[in-house]
């Protein structure tokens, strides 16, 4: 067995962290093939500093340097580094170079309101056109407004702005980058001319000396620093510029050359497909879609979908009542459940940061006159039927706006290692759901660095490697369920709601 390359890729998220190593690995006369091994994972938690919700970005710069010594110790000599995370989020620094604070999770309360004063300022349309993205209160655009209004001293001060990714690659290598994938996530960067919307940031008192020229995901940022090296000891190895999360994701669907729908589904779920150019007019901008930056000159025109935080937040909130119970554990009870007894607007912004989620489901079933869930196996059948009508709406919206009929769609991210949602996804599309590759992130940044290495020589050939390299499960529909009764169900539902 021979091993062409090794690299080293960290996928953060908004509850975790990985850090994998990645090998292109063949045998003699074979085809060579991807190889993925999960070498450090921990976990990524909001932390409260009085009114305000923050990230704790030393601890994820730690955890990033652990990764990097675990892989070391292990006997790996990785080629190049690649960190890839969620977007909307930031960092800044002082003149010297100092980070200024830690940076602000998207969940934080600033930006209440925010939405409703610049469009009062701006008006939606004008700010979907020269956006392209859909208005989501967690945008950096509403953060960034939101310091501004006031009158923030970091702000005031700040030198440069960096994104979550951006900013751990420049702890590590001292050096300053926007990569562009993620700026497209800001609400602050034109979809059209690929440049950050300077005209834009003026009209918001939005200082735009604080942004740099962005970089493509693949770019070689540069080497550790020293002290980097000297405190891990390791040799200098060359950090690359990953694409964020979900564009990560998308390099790694094993798709052909035909298009194709996919739904990264994890905390966010992201349902959309894969454009050349934006899609930008006034039916893209009723149906909330976003026009996101992918890797290698690729458009993703997708909508959010709150996903499986819903879930993570009933799990949270009953363990921390002392009933201790796994996914897996979740899922049966939901499965024994009866179908369609109720169902929820996953979209709808009470479910976004409640107090209590599952009390939150409750009182949206009691308001709109459905059966009120009690049981766990109630509330979680209850979310993930709810949230596979919601995939089914939001694909025929696409295809609507595409003109493309699907012939299925693909399912990646670890959201996808939920069978009864698979099946069920299956079952309100009417079309087959083909899941995986489950770390669909860390997989697409290590193709990244293999493109960037050469050892893969573009996006369609990486997208090969990985039909090579991982399989797909295909979950057929089944017609034991009414979904077409709960369809007509759910869309008097988005009426209502």
């Amino acid at each position: 067995m021979s091993r062409l390359s090794t690299v080293l890729a960290f996928d953060l998220g908004a509850g975790s962290g990985r850090a994998f190593i990645g090998e292109l690995i063949s045998d003699e006369g074979t085809t060579p093939k991807l190889g993925m091994q999960e070498i450090h994972r921990f976990p990524n938690h909001a932390i409260h500093v009085g009114d305000h919700l923050h990230w704790d970005i030393l601890r994820l710069l730690h955890e990033v340097k652990t990764g990097i010594r675990k892989a070391h110790q292990a006997g790996y000599r990785p080629e190049t580094i690649g960190v890839d995370t969620w977007g909307v989020d930031f960092g800044l620094l002082d003149a010297n170079g100092e980070l200024l604070g830690n940076p602000y999770h998207y969940r934080d309360r600033q930006t209440d309101g925010m939405i409703e004063r610049i469009n009062a300022r701006i008006g939606a349309d004008e700010l979907y056109e020269q956006t392209g993205l859909q208005n989501m209160p967690f945008n950096t655009i509403y953060q960034l407004f939101a310091m501004s209004q006031a009158r923030s001293v970091q702000l005031g001060v700040a030198e440069h702005f960096l994104m979550i990714s951006d900013l751990l690659a420049y702890l590590l290598t001292g050096r300053r980058t926007n990569e562009y994938t993620m700026a497209t996530t800001t609400q602050l960067l034109h979809p059209v001319n690929r440049a950050w919307n300077t005209a834009l940031m003026d009209s918001l008192s939005i200082p735009s000396r604080i942004f740099s020229d962005p970089i493509q995901p693949g770019e070689i940022i540069g080497p550790l620093t020293a002290n980097v090296c000297a405190e891990l000891g390791v040799v200098p190895i060359d950090v690359i510029a990953a694409a964020h999360d979900t564009a990560s994701a998308v390099v790694a669907i094993p798709a052909g050359d035909e298009p194709f729908a996919y739904l990264v589904c994890g905390t966010w779920n992201l349902l959309g497909t894969e454009l050349t150019e934006p899609l930008i007019n006034a039916e893209s901008a009723k149906l909330t879609f976003s026009n996101e930056g992918g890797a290698y000159g690729t458009v993703q025109l997708l909508k959010s979908i709150m996903g499986l935080w819903i879930i993570q937040e009933c799990k949270r909130e009953w363990e921390e009542a002392g009933n201790a119970i796994s996914y897996s554990e979740l899922a049966l009870q939901a499965r024994e459940a009866p179908a369609f007894s109720c169902l929820i607007n996953p979209d709808d912004l009470r479910f976004y940061s409640p107090n209590s989620m599952v009390d939150t489901i409750q009182a949206f079933c009691r308001e709109t006159g459905q059966h009120v869930p009690i049981s766990k196996g109630e509330v979680i059948r209850c979310v993930i039927e709810s949230l596979a009508l919601r995939y089914r709406y939001t694909l025929e919206e696409l295809e609507q706006l595409t003109g493309n009929r699907f012939g299925g769609l693909h399912m990646v991210g670890g959201g996808s290692q939920n069978e009864l949602l698979c099946q069920l996804t299956a079952g309100a599309i009417g079309r087959p759901v083909w899941v995986g590759p489950i770390e669909a992130s860390a997989i697409g940044n290590v193709l990244t660095q293999l493109i960037t290495s050469g050892h893969c020589l573009n996006l369609a050939d990486a997208r090969r490697l990985v039909k090579e390299s991982f399989p797909v499960i295909v979950y057929e529909p089944q017609i034991d369920l009414p979904w077409e009764e709960a369809y007509e169900r759910f869309i008097q539902l988005l009426e209502r709601c």
